[in-house]
């Protein structure tokens, strides 16, 4: 019974820390305005013949708040980066010189920060969304080994455990939207 509860705190805990992941991860995507090289992060070449991550094949840089910069390792790699880019659609203009690829990242206007912020709000739904189904989850669970014979107050402590953990997951995401919206809104 104790490994069952023990079980069922940590699979909720789990599914709690990938949602923030998640969240992590889809932020870093929303452009704020100011260049970062992991807005290339999922963009994949085709280097003889493998799909290969843009930053095993160059080198990425920011010499400005406004600029990155892709230094392939080899010059042969220039179109192939640049299509791949191109073909992320991520509103990016490459630009080269035979040597450094720069994309200039232009500053965002009113309506695109607003756009952006709606954004960002909708992704932190979504993992609250996760958050919850993982404490569901949990409490149905709970629930089960209640009828299997586990104690009521054991329970209602498994249950107040897994809801403390709900909470700090849910300012987890707050603080997160938080900071990406005032990033979005920092000219």
């Amino acid at each position: 019974m104790e490994e069952e509860l023990e079980l069922i705190i940590e699979v909720c805990k789990e599914k709690m820390e990938a949602a923030i992941d998640h969240l992590e991860n889809e932020l870093v995507h929303i452009r704020a305005g100011k260049a970062s090289t992991r807005m290339l992060d999922g963009i994949v070449i085709d280097y003889y013949g493998s799909m290969t991550p843009l930053n095993q094949v160059a080198n990425l840089s920011t010499p400005d708040a406004r600029t990155i910069a892709i230094q392939p390792w080899e010059k042969a790699m220039i179109a192939p980066i640049e299509k791949a880019i191109m073909n992320a659609n991520l509103g990016l203009n490459p630009e080269n010189n035979g040597e450094i690829i720069r994309i200039n990242v232009p500053p965002l206007t009113e309506e695109r920060r607003k756009t952006l912020t709606k954004q960002v709000s909708q992704e932190g739904e979504k993992a609250r969304i996760s958050i919850r189904g993982a404490r569901k989850e949990a409490n149905e669970s709970l629930k089960k080994l209640l009828k299997d014979g586990l104690s009521e107050d054991v329970e209602k402590d498994a249950e107040s455990e897994v809801q403390q953990m709900t909470d700090n997951f849910g300012k987890k995401v707050d603080d997160l939207l938080e900071d990406k919206n005032q990033e979005i809104l920092t000219i």
